[in-house]
């Protein structure tokens, strides 16, 4: 047998680097394929009749039976008379024989002219090589579609971050755990679905363009609409016409939609993200608890098979009961100050400066109140954790707690030391709703880009009436970056927001 040689590129590639010359070396083939009636880029339909992962999964009663696949082409190991390449579909990677007796001389001198990245058509027997390999060996092939650009280099693959991101499609062919890990993003939308679904929730579509963009503390990007000549905002929350819907009698509805914020961009934060928005009539912000409870659990089963889950080396076990802590609480626990002590807005101000906490001249006691649990409370929260009853003073669409009208049944869901989701009695008294959308309106005029503004219809909807309910708000990118242990929020987003090139 002839020694065998690994070729990751034509022959004539290896005496060139420069991607131009490699590509017209590529159009070359391609105008000689064209000139004979051969042109690639008509074949309008393919045979694939099996994936690589099942024909692996499915050998014993699958071999020597003929089968035909579909994919690009990585790797050539040429030995002369006969080659063996690797075809990687979405399922993986298999070996296919390609022998010179197999499919004739003029097939065999044109596949030998194939380049790694083309996209092929295989048809043969599954078999399993003397070294044990499960295999296709070829009878026939075709070449679906002609790669005019070579890969990056097999052996360094692609590494460099930024180009990864902005040629996510490079990514995808080069580091298949990429593609798994949105294969896994794709499963656990499918399960928060299934879930809600089986609860008895309705998903529902709200707009996306808005001349109101509230229901968060965020500055939304503005667009202008030519035919109506009338400035609207793209949405930083699905809240405000969710709750129009709890008005008119759709009393568990959900949404998972795309959602846009003016901020900057870090490891957590991409200006445009998935958020999912749910409310059920009927309840308070505890069932939300329960409802997060089961959710998480259950998605994280359905797509990991476990209630454990690992980030950074760092387990969460969310097989046990979440833990429930006021912010208070949490305040007290980590800062050592009990903010039932602090009775009085200059005493918040003096211990902010005590312990170095930076604070705004409009910032009351609550501001202040959470300030203390960003910095002190937070990071301790690696084990699934609700933080529950917030102060008013960041809470404008959350009902009062009875009998401590300082604060609101509210309460956000930590993982990791990261917020995950956050929940409320939702505020359906619209004289008091009213009054919350005119302190926000004062925090507008003093600077404040991120508060609300009054929303005329969403209060007259309030004075139609809407039941007790109980809503939430799940970061979805943040939990697929938890379940794929992704170190960063573009790590699971396909395309995520970058500065452009020009």
């Amino acid at each position: 047998m002839a020694e065998e040689k690994i070729v990751n590129a034509a022959p004539e590639e290896e005496q060139v680097q420069d991607t131009n010359e490699l590509r017209q070396i590529r159009v070359e083939k391609l105008e000689a394929l064209q000139a004979a009636g051969n042109d690639p880029f008509q074949i309008t339909l393919a045979e694939q009749s099996i994936h690589n992962a099942e024909i692996i999964e499915r050998f014993e009663e699958l071999e020597n039976t003929d089968v035909s696949i579909c994919g690009r082409m990585m790797s050539r190991r040429d030995m002369g008379k006969a080659n063996f390449i690797d075809v990687r579909d979405l399922t993986g990677r298999m070996q296919v024989y390609v022998k010179i007796d197999e499919i004739g001389e003029e097939n065999f001198a044109d596949f030998k002219k194939w380049d790694i990245g083309d996209i092929v058509e295989i048809k043969g027997f599954v078999f399993r090589t003397r070294r044990g390999e499960v295999s296709v060996h070829a009878k026939a092939l075709r070449l679906l579609s002609k790669s005019l650009l070579p890969l990056p280099e097999k052996f360094h693959g692609l590494t460099n971050t930024d180009t990864r991101y902005r040629r996510r499609y490079l990514d995808l062919i080069m580091n298949p755990d990429v593609k798994d890990t949105f294969v896994k993003r794709s499963l656990i939308l499918r399960e928060i679905r299934n879930y809600l679904d089986s609860q008895g929730f309705l998903e529902v579509e709200t707009p996306i363009l808005v001349s109101n963009a509230g229901g968060a503390a965020a500055r939304p990007f503005v667009t202008h609409h030519n035919a109506l000549n009338e400035d609207f905002k793209l949405r930083i929350s699905l809240e405000l016409y969710l709750k129009r819907l709890i008005v008119g009698g759709m009393e568990r509805v959900y949404e998972i939609g795309r959602v846009f914020r003016n901020e900057g961009c870090d490891t957590r934060h991409n200006p445009e993200f998935t958020l999912m928005e749910l409310y059920q009539a009927y309840t308070d912000y505890n069932g939300m608890m329960d409802l997060t409870e089961n959710l998480y659990r259950h998605v994280v089963k359905a797509v990991l098979g476990t209630t454990k889950i690992s980030y950074n080396g760092i387990e969460m076990d969310l097989g046990k009961p979440f833990e429930r802590i006021t912010m208070i609480d949490a305040v007290k626990k980590y800062a050592n100050i009990d903010w039932n002590e602090v009775e009085t807005l200059d005493y918040a101000r003096k211990l902010a400066d005590e312990h170095h906490i930076e604070y705004e001249a409009r910032h009351g006691k609550g501001d202040i109140l959470s300030l203390f649990f960003e910095e002190y409370a937070e990071k301790h929260l690696i084990q699934p954790t609700f933080v529950t009853d917030h102060p008013i003073e960041i809470s404008p669409l959350t009902k009062k707690k009875p009998g401590n009208p300082d604060y609101v049944e509210r309460f956000e869901f930590f993982m990791n030391g990261w917020e995950m989701a956050n929940a409320y009695s939702e505020l359906n008294d619209p004289i008091d709703q009213r009054e919350r959308f005119k302190a926000q309106e004062a925090l507008l005029a003093q600077g404040d880009e991120e508060a609300n503004t009054t929303d005329e219809d969403f209060l007259n909807a309030l004075e139609i009436g809407m039941p007790p309910t109980g809503g939430i708000g799940f970061g979805i990118d943040r939990m697929c970056m938890l379940l794929t242990d992704s170190q960063a929020i573009r790590d699971v987003l396909l395309f995520p927001t970058m500065k452009s090139l020009s």
